[in-house]
């Protein structure tokens, strides 16, 4: 996953794609062999983080950046327990009118923000609250290929998720 501005980016959330939620909590399996283990202080959802995904998102040719309101932190709680280097991470700009307006369109309001972040770049963007607003928003304004892939937040990223965008990004190629 090094930066080389060739290679697509992968714009990854947390909660939903990596941390599941939304069913109860047992039936969520704790992944007692994350590479590291939990503080007593620690959030207690990160237990849900499967350790395979590490090795899987590390496989995709592409650099893989957080694009999560967890923002540095995945780089301290989410990285080492799965196995992934320190990643690039989006900072969120301060809300404004603009957010408004688009929350009132149906625009996600981290859809603007990544096209500006991917600069041209292809692009996929991996969340469990993208909708077809966003997807025609980022066709109109981003000039490069993009994949809006949206995850299942009960389920987490599944075998099907990552043969879809390994296969979409290999299609760049």
């Amino acid at each position: 996953m090094t930066g080389s501005p060739q290679r697509p980016l992968l714009f990854l959330d947390v909660d939903g794609p990596l941390i599941p939620f939304g069913v109860a909590a047992e039936q969520y399996p704790a992944h007692a062999g994350c590479l590291e283990p939990l503080d007593a202080d620690a959030n207690p959802l990160l237990a849900r983080l499967d350790p395979g995904h590490g090795p899987r998102l590390a496989a995709l040719p592409c650099e893989v950046v957080w694009a999560s309101t967890w923002m540095a932190d995945a780089n301290e709680c989410i990285a080492p327990r799965i196995g992934l280097p320190q990643l690039p991470v989006v900072v969120w700009p301060e809300p404004s009118d603009m957010d408004d307006q688009d929350e009132r369109n149906g625009l996600h309001w981290k859809t603007r923000t990544l096209v500006e972040w991917a600069a041209g770049r292809p692009f996929v963007w991996v969340d469990d609250e993208i909708t077809d607003t966003d997807r025609a928003w980022v066709a109109a304004h981003h000039p490069a290929n993009a994949l809006l892939h949206r995850v299942d937040p009960r389920r987490g990223l599944t075998d099907h998720d990552y043969a879809a965008i390994g296969s979409w990004l290999r299609r760049l190629f």
